[in-house]
């Protein structure tokens, strides 16, 4: 009997162990977290009193392309690429064989209407004075009115077409308005040219300009109306100012910089078409914070950045103000103060507080 009880109690003690035992391996001990490597940058606004360096070419500030106002066969052209012309220089000229007989149809048209007026105004004088001395009737003197202002009509039709066919021959000739440099032609001797196309294009000595790609940064740094310094690269001493003239107002698709046309004043002869040269430029100073866009996070629907604590050697989220950005590059102008460490990389899985260990950057 004892030992029947005794066989009870021993089986019911086992029997809490092993729910004891399973219910301790039931239990995980907690993990801690695990420390995320990132990539970091040291917050440095852009520098004041930076100068700027830029390589570009020499072109004409004005380019004209030259055409003829009629279409023809081309006969000659008189000047090629390179060459140097003044106003009123001859550039080119077309047949020119139905324009002439134009012009003598209407001198020969012009000739009879005029003869026409001579006699009707001899027939209608003697009708005038005939009808004072009442030796005509009313009726003769009319219509002899009549037709002498026909014929004067006659007369200003003819010289009208005159003045058209003469006009029409002077098209077939074509004149430098200007002095200038021939850098293109698009039509040869014998070729059939219509109306308006290109049969050289002049760069006219009016202006040059030079001309820059620069890189939408570097265009907002540049300070408006500055004093930009051109100087040859062949030489550099041989030197020059200008001013911005004209920003294209679309990037290059391929480059996505901005054409900037620079003013020259004045032109030193050794600035030729298609010269290398550079330009020098002292960019502003600004109190905004460059910052690759990997950077770039965001917090409850603003934008926003990881900023390392040396101290806790964790990250805290801080929300930012973009002035601009681009596809590389963002402007932080408030939220981040400079010498602060940003992370740049592996923002994808930080959390606010998360403890992390810098893998490079700075």
């Amino acid at each position: 009997m004892f030992d029947l009880k005794t066989r009870r109690v021993t089986q019911k003690l086992s029997f809490l162990l092993l729910l004891i035992l399973a219910a301790c391996e039931g239990e995980v001990a907690p993990q801690s977290e695990p420390v995320r490597p990132v990539r970091v940058i040291l917050a440095q606004s852009m520098a004041s009193g930076e100068t700027l360096r830029l390589t570009g070419d020499i072109r004409a500030e004005d380019l004209a392309v030259l055409s003829f106002r009629t279409g023809g066969r081309l006969v000659t052209r008189s000047v090629g690429v390179g060459e140097s012309v003044e106003a009123g220089d001859l550039i080119g000229r077309l047949e020119d064989v139905t324009q002439l007989n134009n012009v003598r149809s209407a001198e020969a048209e012009l000739f009879a209407a005029e003869g026409d007026v001579d006699r009707t105004s001899v027939d209608y004088s003697r009708q005038s004075e005939l009808l004072e001395r009442g030796f005509t009737t009313r009726q003769r003197y009319d219509t002899a009115l009549q037709v002498y202002r026909q014929a004067q009509a006659r007369a200003n039709a003819a010289r009208a077409q005159l003045e058209n066919a003469r006009e029409s021959l002077a098209f077939t000739a074509l004149y430098a308005d200007a002095p200038g440099v021939v850098t293109a032609v698009g039509a040869e001797p014998g070729e059939v040219v219509g109306a308006g196309t290109m049969v050289v294009q002049l760069a006219r000595e009016e202006g040059r300009d030079a001309v820059f790609d620069v890189p939408e940064r570097v265009l907002r740094a540049v300070p408006y109306n500055a004093d930009i310094r051109v100087a040859l690269v062949s030489d550099p001493s041989i030197t020059t100012t200008g001013r911005v003239r004209e920003v294209s107002p679309q990037a290059d698709p391929i480059t996505r910089t901005f054409q900037v046309r620079v003013g020259l004043a004045p032109v030193p002869e050794e600035f030729r078409l298609g010269s290398a040269v550079t330009g020098n430029v002292t960019l502003q100073g600004s109190s905004a914070i460059p910052l690759p866009a990997s950077a770039l996070t965001t917090v409850e629907g603003r934008p926003a950045v990881f900023v390392v604590n040396s101290e806790t050697e964790s990250v805290e989220l801080r929300p930012v103000e973009i002035g601009t950005f681009d596809l590389s590059q963002v402007m932080v102008i408030s939220g981040l103060v400079e010498g602060e460490v940003v992370v740049t990389a592996g923002t994808q899985a930080l959390r606010n507080g998360q403890a992390v260990r810098v893998g490079g950057g700075i």
